[in-house]
C-alpha cells in the first residue's frame, strides 16, 4: 500500500512542478509531463486504496506530502520564498497526517 502511495505522491509532485514549467500549457513537453504525472498520481492513489489503505489516511498523506514537497522544491530549486508562517503550516500539515494515522492505529487496536 505505502509503495503505491509514495508513487502517487512522487507523480503528483512531478506533475505540479511540470505544470509551472508548462507556462499555461504552451510548452508541449512540460504539459505532457503534467498530464502523465497527474494521471499516474490518481491511478497510484487508487491502487493504494484498493489494497486497503484508509481513505482519510491515504488522501491526507498524499495531499500533505505533496504540498510540503512542492513548497520545498519551490524554495530550494525555483527561487521561491518560504516564511516562518508557511513553514509552520507545513509542520501542522505533517502533524495532522500523523494524527490521522495514529488515530487509525488506535481505532484498529
Amino acid at each position: 500500500m505505502w509503495m503505491w502511495l509514495a508513487l502517487a505522491i512522487g507523480a503528483e509532485v512531478t506533475g505540479t512542478v511540470a505544470l509551472r514549467a508548462s507556462q499555461g500549457f504552451s510548452r508541449p513537453l512540460p504539459s505532457l509531463v503534467t498530464l502523465v504525472g497527474y494521471g499516474l498520481a490518481f491511478w497510484s492513489l487508487s491502487q493504494a486504496l484498493t489494497r486497503g489503505m484508509a481513505l482519510g489516511v491515504a488522501y491526507g498523506t498524499w495531499a500533505a506530502a505533496g504540498v510540503a514537497l512542492v513548497a520545498l522544491i519551490g524554495v530550494f530549486f525555483l527561487g521561491e520564498s518560504l516564511t516562518w508562517v508557511q513553514a509552520g503550516g507545513i509542520v501542522l500539515l505533517i502533524a495532522g497526517v500523523l494524527a490521522l494515522e495514529l488515530g487509525g492505529a488506535t481505532a484498529r487496536a
